[in-house]
């Protein structure tokens, strides 16, 4: 079974910067897409970003296009969210998982997710 550990978040300002890491346990990511999901308090869990398996396409949600950069590398097994320009409303404890991309649908595959890794951005 997958085991998906995430890390990298933390407290920062708006306009600040961190990078997310997701590494896998008990598996290999490089057979799959990857996304990023977010889930803020007393919201749903939403959709941020994707990347193909092989790295040669990538999704973004609207609300973070132009600032957020999804990538892997497959040889360390592990994806990443460069996260640059955030704001307060980025605030959020953050997931990946293997997404299965149909159109403008991710569909997150594992279960159990990851504890996430909490990202707070102050205003």
């Amino acid at each position: 079974q997958v085991q998906l550990v995430e890390s990298g978040g933390g407290m920062v300002q708006a306009g600040g910067s961190l990078r997310l890491s997701c590494s896998a346990s008990g598996g290999t990511l490089r057979n799959y897409a990857m996304g990023w999901f977010r889930q803020a308090p007393g919201k749903e869990r939403e959709f941020v970003a994707a990347i193909s398996w092989s790295g040669g396409s990538t999704y973004y949600a609207d609300s973070v296009k132009g600032r957020f950069t999804i990538s892997r590398d497959n040889a360390k097994n592990t994806v990443y969210l460069q996260m640059n320009s955030l704001k307060p409303e980025d605030t959020a404890v953050y997931y990946c998982n293997a997404d299965r991309i149909q159109g403008s649908n991710h569909v997150p595959l594992f279960e159990p997710w990851g504890q996430g890794t909490q990202v707070t951005v102050s205003s």
